[in-house]
C-alpha cells in the first residue's frame, strides 16, 4: 500500500501499522514502552552485574513493549471522535455556526498527540502539535489560533483517562 493511501486510511483505520497498514499496531506506544522497560530492566539488572543488566534490558524491553501497547490501546480513536462529535458545541471556544467537521482535525491532533508525545507536557510540545495540525489536509478550515483550544482539549481528555500524571502538568 502506498504511503499516500495509508495516510488517507488513517482517518478510517485506528492505529494502522506504518508498514502494512493493518489496524491495531500501536507502534508508538509499543516502542515507548519497550524503551522505558529496557532502561528500567537495565537499572535493576545492574545490581547483579553486566550479565544481569543485559538480561534486564531484554526482559524489561519485552515487558515494557507489551505495557506500552496496552496503554496505546486504551485510546480508542472512534470513541474519542464520538465523544467530541457529541460535545464540541458546548465548548466555549467553538463558533456557534461551526460544524463538528471544522474542529475534528484539531481534536484528533490533541488525542493522538497525547499518545505520540506521551512523556512530555502539552506546553513542551505545543509547537510540534501546531506543525502536526497544520500538516493535516482538513486544517485549512480553522486557523491554529482557533484550533489550539480544541487540540488542548483533546490532549487533556486523554490525560485525564490515563493513570498518573505522565505529562507532569498537575492534571
Amino acid at each position: 500500500m502506498k504511503t499516500k493511501d495509508m495516510d488517507q486510511r488513517r482517518g478510517i483505520d485506528s492505529n494502522p501499522d506504518p508498514i502494512t497498514g493493518a489496524s491495531g499496531a500501536h507502534p508508538i506506544g509499543t516502542g515507548m514502552g519497550a524503551t522505558g522497560g529496557a532502561l528500567a530492566g537495565a537499572a535493576l539488572g545492574a545490581v547483579a552485574g553486566p550479565v544481569g543488566a543485559a538480561v534486564g534490558i531484554v526482559a524489561g524491553g519485552i515487558a515494557g513493549g507489551l505495557a506500552g501497547k496496552g496503554v496505546a490501546e486504551q485510546i480508542d480513536p472512534t470513541m474519542e471522535d464520538t465523544y467530541w462529535r457529541d460535545n464540541y458545541a458546548s465548548r466555549p471556544y467553538v463558533d456557534r455556526d461551526a460544524t463538528y467537521d471544522t474542529y475534528a482535525p484539531a481534536y484528533r491532533v490533541g488525542y493522538e498527540g497525547r499518545q505520540r508525545y506521551a512523556n512530555s507536557s502539552y506546553d513542551e510540545v505545543e509547537t510540534d502539535l501546531q506543525r502536526d495540525y497544520n500538516n493535516m489536509p482538513d486544517s485549512a478550515r480553522l486557523t491554529w489560533e482557533k484550533a489550539k483550544h480544541a487540540v488542548r482539549d483533546g490532549w487533556h481528555r486523554i490525560e485525564e483517562e490515563l493513570p498518573g500524571d505522565a505529562d507532569r502538568d498537575g492534571r
